[in-house]
């Protein structure tokens, strides 16, 4: 079905005073059921809910006198009547979808509502990439709100980007329509050393009324944490531990604790509501990055919200969690978020408060899923040709490109590692005797090379170094122009001849993710769109991202979600270790450093 404009509360009011009078019939009437009340954690058995104009009208124990000849009568049957589900945090290019394909992915398993920042569009294409992904969610079924993003580069002097963010670019974003805030402030350390562009994009936001996102992802909480409070921010999605939680909610910011698809973080920060008796007011679900492959197979907020509750969450608190605060931190608590009169119409019908099966989905009252299945259209942008023409090496990359050349008569040397940690964002900053064949550094056993190559600017440009925990073996490569946030290329390998041929597979296509093993491509997942997304089904694409996963198996990888570890191997803004085009990142201290020591 068709989503017709939804009208502002404003322009609807007398409509929906009518329709919870009795004066004129709903459009929509959900009858029997138990509705839970995030407002006042109540779960309210036998109550209807009636629907005007896409939005609540009556909530409460009998809605007979809403119901006309033309109204649509939805038995709840006893099932629980909960908001739809709200995505605090997220990147859609994570999903390797476009906003149209990501919403078709997500509705049917609850998700009505997503905030989301497009910083790995903006990295590729600037400003205009943003205003792509913000035109397409505008037009989406479901709500998606779109966060300006605010580093591109994520931290100046490490890193080269395809585009910069400027508080120009923020200051005329803010007056877009579906604009709600600044994306995460990644550069902490701008922030804490006041620097002069991040202040002016945080006060850009502020003076709009808008909300400041925030990312800090040092351990750190001394004084450095708390000038970072300072600033502006109102919420962090980089906890990793209970101490971080609660740190951040004694400083007056939200505490957004996050399941991706490879990040677990709600079980080791939720103990501050289960066991520290914290007010969960201030606590709020999402996902921050999920690949196709998860929003396929497992689900979306309705998974995050699962996984709180088998932590040891009270399942109403979780649902807080999910709805009422996200929307209250976002300053939309009296447009969404809750089952409530005005609030738009999003619905989710479950047999089950615990395990939450999504058997029927309501976004602005109509139903757009049922019983798994998306029952609604979710209509593309067109995006011009110059978005698919955007991973540009200039030349033709070879084997001799991936040598690490070693100091003359070395037979080995202690050498930086980047240590890759399984379920979590940060790297371990790691040393190791690598020995040396040939002037060659020859890596050997868990180590294996990585490399970034410039696809921004036509140079090609490879910056090599070394890298642990993936356990490939054998003879193989992996490339991704998925890198972010700066999205060069990353290539992981065990040989160089395949590391080159991965590379220019990419550079050929257009961009996205291909493994190889001993001289033959056996994975490929092609994401044309500023090499980021693909503008195919979901299903299609997540059936390329398993056999990517089988592919990396294979290769002796057994590491849980490995490709988002190897996508985020150039996030300079993380610790300890990381890689750019510039060379390696000791992120601790934000500089460059040598590969070699000594």
């Amino acid at each position: 079905m068709e989503h017709p404009p939804l009208k502002p509360w404003s322009d609807v009011a007398a409509t929906l005073i009518d329709v919870a009078a009795g004066r004129l019939p709903a459009d929509t009437v959900i009858r029997g059921g138990q509705v839970v009340n995030v407002h006042t954690r109540e779960i309210l058995e036998g109550w209807d809910v009636a629907i005007a104009e896409g939005r609540f009208a009556y909530v409460g124990p009998d809605a007979s006198h809403c119901v006309g000849p033309e109204t649509q009568v939805i038995e709840a049957k006893g099932r629980f009547v909960i908001p739809g589900l709200c995505d605090a945090h997220m990147h859609i290019e994570s999903g390797m979808l476009t906003p149209a394909e990501f919403a078709a992915a997500v509705i049917p398993h609850g998700t009505t509502t997503m905030f989301t920042d497009p910083h790995e569009i903006a990295n590729v294409l600037g400003l205009e990439g943003v205003r792509l992904m913000h035109d397409e969610a505008l037009i989406q079924p479901i709500s998606i709100f779109t966060q300006m993003p605010s580093c591109a580069p994520s931290a100046p002097g490490l890193e080269t980007t395809g585009f910069e963010i400027t508080p120009a670019d923020v200051t005329k974003a803010m007056s877009w329509p579906g604009i709600i805030g600044l994306g995460e402030m990644m550069n902490f350390p701008g922030v804490i050393g006041g620097d002069a562009k991040m202040l002016a994009e945080i006060a850009a936001t502020q003076r709009a009324g808008k909300t400041v996102g925030g990312h800090y992802a040092s351990p750190d909480l001394g004084p450095a944490f708390h000038a970072y409070a300072a600033g502006g921010p109102a919420d962090d999605h980089e906890g990793t531990c209970e101490a971080d939680a609660i740190a951040r909610v004694r400083q007056g910011m939200r505490s957004m604790m996050r399941l991706g698809s490879a990040w677990y973080d709600v079980e080791r920060q939720i103990t501050a509501i289960t066991e520290k008796g914290l007010d969960p007011r201030n606590f709020i679900l999402c996902t921050d990055d999920c690949h196709s492959g998860t929003l396929v197979n497992d689900g979306h907020m309705n998974r995050v919200v699962r996984h709180a509750i088998a932590c040891g969450c009270d399942p109403v608190v979780a649902l807080q969690m999910a709805t009422i605060n996200t929307a209250t931190h976002f300053g939309l608590e009296r447009e969404l978020g809750s089952i409530t009169p005005g609030r738009r119409g999003d619905v989710i019908l479950t047999s089950d408060l615990k395990e939450l099966p999504v058997e029927l989905v309501l976004a602005r009252g109509i139903v757009v899923a049922e019983a798994g299945r998306l029952t609604c259209k979710c209509p593309h942008l067109y995006w011009p040709d110059a978005v698919t023409q955007t991973v540009r090496l200039g030349k033709v990359l070879e084997a001799r490109n991936f040598e690490i050349k070693a100091p003359d008569g070395a037979n080995a040397v202690e050498a930086k590692v980047i240590g890759v940690v399984e379920n979590q964002a940060p790297t371990q900053a790691l040393k190791r005797r690598i020995g040396v064949k040939q002037g060659l550094l020859e890596p050997e056993g868990a180590v294996c090379q990585i490399a970034l190559v410039e696809r921004h600017r036509k140079t090609g440009r490879v910056v090599n170094a070394l890298v642990e925990g993936f356990g490939y073996q054998g003879k193989m490569a992996m490339a991704s122009t998925v890198a972010h946030d700066s999205h060069h290329m990353i290539v992981v390998g065990t040989d160089r001849e395949m590391m080159a041929a991965a590379a220019n597979r990419l550079g050929k296509i257009g961009g996205g993710v291909t493994v190889w093993k001993d001289g033959q491509e056996i994975a490929l997942v092609h994401l044309p769109i500023a090499g980021l997304m693909s503008d195919a089904p979901a299903h299609e694409v997540a059936a390329a991202a398993d056999q990517m996963v089988e592919a990396m198996a294979q290769c002796g990888c057994t590491m849980n979600n490995a490709y988002m570890q190897h996508s985020l191997l150039g996030l300079v803004v993380i610790p300890e270790l990381r890689i750019s085009d510039l060379g390696l990142v000791d992120v601790t201290k934000f500089e460059l450093t040598e590969l070699i020591e000594g």
